[in-house]
């Protein structure tokens, strides 16, 4: 083997432990949840938001051409959200802004993650896939209440 092949072998090795690293990192040190897929719930057509415990609810959510239901929703600071994400038309992305939540909306598949909003304010949600013509209206907020009792879907488009 020439010495350049040994190098370079060498180099990508430590390439790899050094990603590998870094996603064990990410994963047990930042604490950084991985999106799953449902397979065992069948996909629904409407959204739904309800609290399930306290400080605690699910939320299932629509894409479709081109908007995001619900587009808005309100909550109380301290709420842990089961966000539950499917489409009915075509393949849609879901990112909210200051948060480490990036989902797929795929026709027939749900898609999960389980967030937390610890401060009040208002994160923004958007879809990453270009969808077609009117992509940028889809997009909407969830707003976190300093003080609030009952979780509010507020406006399905």
């Amino acid at each position: 083997m020439d010495k350049s092949e040994k190098l370079a072998f060498s180099l990508s090795g430590l390439l790899l432990v050094i990603f590998l690293g870094a996603i064990v990192y990410a994963s047990l040190a930042r604490n950084i949840e991985v999106p799953t897929c449902i397979t065992d719930m069948e996909p629904f057509a409407t959204d739904t938001l309800f609290q399930t415990g306290p400080n605690t609810y699910e939320l299932q959510a629509v894409a479709r051409m081109w908007a995001f239901q619900p587009s808005t929703v309100t909550l109380p600071a301290g709420s842990t959200v089961d966000l539950y994400l499917t489409s009915q038309d075509i393949i849609h992305g879901f990112k909210i802004k200051d948060h480490n939540v990036n989902l797929m909306a795929v026709p027939g598949a749900i898609n999960y993650i389980q967030v937390t909003f610890d401060e009040p304010g208002e994160y923004f949600f958007a879809c990453h896939e270009f969808c077609g013509a009117a992509h940028h209206t889809m997009a909407g907020r969830i707003i976190i209440e300093e003080s609030g009792e009952v979780a509010q879907n507020t406006e399905g488009i």
